[in-house]
């Protein structure tokens, strides 16, 4: 690196926050380390942002454009960036005082290292804390690496990245998590447990819309398997508890013109992944049901099971091991069970689990939903919280997830070594509030019939 390059380039990217943009411009100009470039690329803000980039241009490279979203701005910065890293800080967050010399130094040390990420606070549209978001630490706990760097505030060993292409303008957000993918994927990453840098919380963010996040995301993901991954296939397994009234009426019951049954069937077979679907139960009528229905489309075999199979204390595995008599298992890489509970499971959340399984190098996946509120458990002496009663005090946040939406993937050699369907590494993939309705009561079926309506 020649003697006038700096050590860091860290690029501004706005869009309408002149009302934040002064405090991220000074929190950079006032970081400990005294080594890197600005860039700041306002994407065609229409408020008074221009005015007060204006007032930093003596010491910043200055772009302003015409709208054209985060990935392109990011790969312009790239391009223009001088510095052995790079970082994005957005214009509506801020940095912590010591936030480019912790990351540099990190990234100093281990010529391997590619990518760094550290804690942060989140705070409301006016600085007020409203939680602290923490990590993992990467360098001794982390070993699936399902839950991506945040996008901005993260510092990245620039030719890592230009090797890697940038960033693919084919998607206009999550261009975090699309790098996470194909980063972690070929170099090393870590973080650094101290928050380092202030998260700001509000209407605006791209982050407010969870349907487009994780659309997006499930493309990314999509994506990637395609371009980057060998070929792998899944059977999927319809389990229906014939010895339960509940599970029968759940099966037979309509919604919109077709059983919920049958709508299970019909999604699993709009998959990419999914070769072959298994309907497995004891109940005869269920089994000349669906035999009758898709008598002619060879993806659907039913397999009728023992009732003592069905027993609420039985694993699914013991269902799936009996499959081994009637369904060529070995043949598939893979194995997705899936509840009937959960009409709203699309084929592109069931794709995505079968990614996530190969993508993130695990045994076994799961649907998740996030879990926003505090979980008491009563231990006898009254309610407690689950979580360190020393973090909630704090404030301070570990992610927490509640199984939902009914889907869980394994390999199929995973469920050899430890035979159990939940198995090994396991990863996740999240979906969507609307995914995670079951049908549980008669006022989950009344919720149902009207979103379907």
């Amino acid at each position: 690196m020649m003697l006038n390059e700096p050590l860091v380039t860290v690029y501004v990217t706005n869009y309408n926050y002149a009302s934040y943009i002064r405090q991220s411009l000074d929190s950079l100009y006032s970081q400990t380390m005294k080594d890197f470039e600005v860039i700041i690329i306002d994407d065609g803000s229409v408020d008074d942002s221009k005015s007060i980039i204006e007032e930093y241009s003596n010491r910043a490279r200055v772009v302003f454009q015409k709208n054209k979203g985060l990935n392109v701005s990011n790969n312009i910065a790239l391009r223009m960036a001088a510095g052995k890293y790079i970082m994005r800080l957005d214009a509506d967050d801020y940095l912590c005082p010591n936030a480019l010399e912790m990351m540099s130094d990190k990234l100093e040390r281990d010529t391997e290292l590619g990518l760094v990420f550290p804690d942060y606070e989140m705070v409301d549209k006016d600085g007020y804390l409203i939680n602290i978001q923490k990590r993992h630490d990467f360098s001794k706990d982390v070993k699936v690496y399902d839950q991506p760097a945040h996008g901005a505030c993260t510092m990245i060993r620039t030719e890592f990245l230009r090797n890697l292409g940038g960033y693919d303008e084919r998607y206009r957000c999550q261009d975090g998590y699309e790098l996470w993918i194909k980063f972690t994927a070929k170099y090393k990453v870590t973080n650094i447990n101290v928050p380092l840098f202030y998260y700001r919380q509000h209407g605006d963010n791209l982050t407010s819309n969870e349907d487009r996040i994780l659309g997006t995301r499930m493309l990314i993901k999509s994506n990637f398997a395609a371009e980057h991954l060998q070929s792998y296939n899944a059977i999927a397994i319809v389990p229906v508890r014939g010895e339960s009234q509940k599970s029968l009426h759940i099966a037979n019951y309509k919604l919109g013109d077709k059983s919920l049954l049958e709508n299970k069937v019909d999604t699993l077979l709009k998959s990419n992944r999914i070769e072959k679907v298994v309907v497995t139960t004891s109940d005869k009528d269920i089994v000349e049901k669906i035999r009758k229905i898709y008598h002619n489309v060879k993806k659907v075999v039913v397999v009728k099971r023992p009732k003592e199979l069905e027993r609420m204390n039985i694993s699914l595995y013991e269902t799936i091991e009996y499959m081994k008599r009637k369904v060529a298992l070995e043949s598939f890489t893979s194995v997705l069970v899936a509840s009937l509970e959960f009409p709203f499971i699309t084929p592109e959340m069931i794709d995505d689990v079968i990614n996530s399984l190969f993508i993130y190098k695990s045994d076994s996946v799961i649907s998740v939903r996030p879990i926003e509120n505090t979980i008491y458990q009563h231990d006898g002496e009254g309610m407690k919280p689950i979580v360190d009663p020393i973090k909630v005090a704090r404030i301070e946040r570990e992610e927490m997830y509640k199984y939902s939406g009914g889907l869980i993937a394994a390999k199929i050699r995973s469920l050899k070594k430890y035979r159990t369907l939940i198995c090994g590494k396991v990863s996740h993939i999240v979906i969507s509030q609307k995914a995670s309705l079951g049908l549980k009561t008669n006022l989950d079926l009344e919720i149902a019939q009207k979103l379907i309506s």
